[in-house]
């Protein structure tokens, strides 16, 4: 029995100093999705394609929803970052939401769960989540719209290279946020700070 373990590990190995056999078989270049996408640059504008687990080509059908979720992710770490700054310095009406009550930003989550707009404020995501995300996303999927459009480009460039860089730059500014939001937290937490967070 071990004599039939080591000539079977022995032949095993041996194929590893075999040469490698050559394949005369040609293969076409197949899109990447970074030429079906706009965002594939960097902050300076250079051509950046950063997908290391290659997320894209492993999960081909989810690629549009990858984007949609960048997007969204993106869109609403730019709102928390100007929501972490603007209630450093103003509240609005309402003895529970004034610096009294909550001295510090960092810690309106905790005391508003205490005291219920936290979940008004879930049971409103939810809401849109069922309302309007799920038929975006259904619709995206059969290719009726693109990640992230809900139609308000009535403000947007009507050129289309135009259109991109601004597309572009609500990419880089949203991957910026999700950075920042997360420094933000971080810093305010550890320091007990609030704006500069320093």
């Amino acid at each position: 029995m071990k004599t039939a373990a080591a000539l079977l590990a022995l032949a095993a190995s041996a194929s590893a100093f075999a040469p490698a056999t050559k394949s005369n078989k040609v293969t076409a270049a197949l899109n990447s999705v970074f030429d079906d996408y706009v965002g594939a640059v960097d902050f300076r504008g250079k051509k950046f394609e950063y997908d290391p687990l290659k997320l894209s080509e492993t999960y081909e059908p989810f690629v549009g929803w990858f984007r949609e979720a960048e997007l969204r992710h993106g869109r609403t770490a730019m709102l928390a970052v100007m929501g972490f700054w603007a209630t450093d310095f103003m509240r609005i009406p309402g003895d529970m939401y004034s610096f009294e009550a909550i001295p510090k930003t960092i810690d309106a989550h905790d005391a508003l769960l205490k005291t219920g707009p936290m979940y008004q404020l879930a049971l409103w995501i939810g809401l849109f989540d069922i309302v309007i995300t799920a038929p975006a996303i259904q619709a995206m999927g059969e290719g009726e719209r693109e990640p992230g459009d809900f139609g308000w480009v009535w403000f947007g460039p009507s050129d289309k290279e135009a259109f991109d860089k601004k597309r572009e730059s609500e990419l880089l500014n949203g991957r910026l946020a999700m950075i920042a939001v997360g420094g933000i937290a971080t810093q305010s937490i550890l320091n007990g700070h609030g704006f500069p967070y320093v």
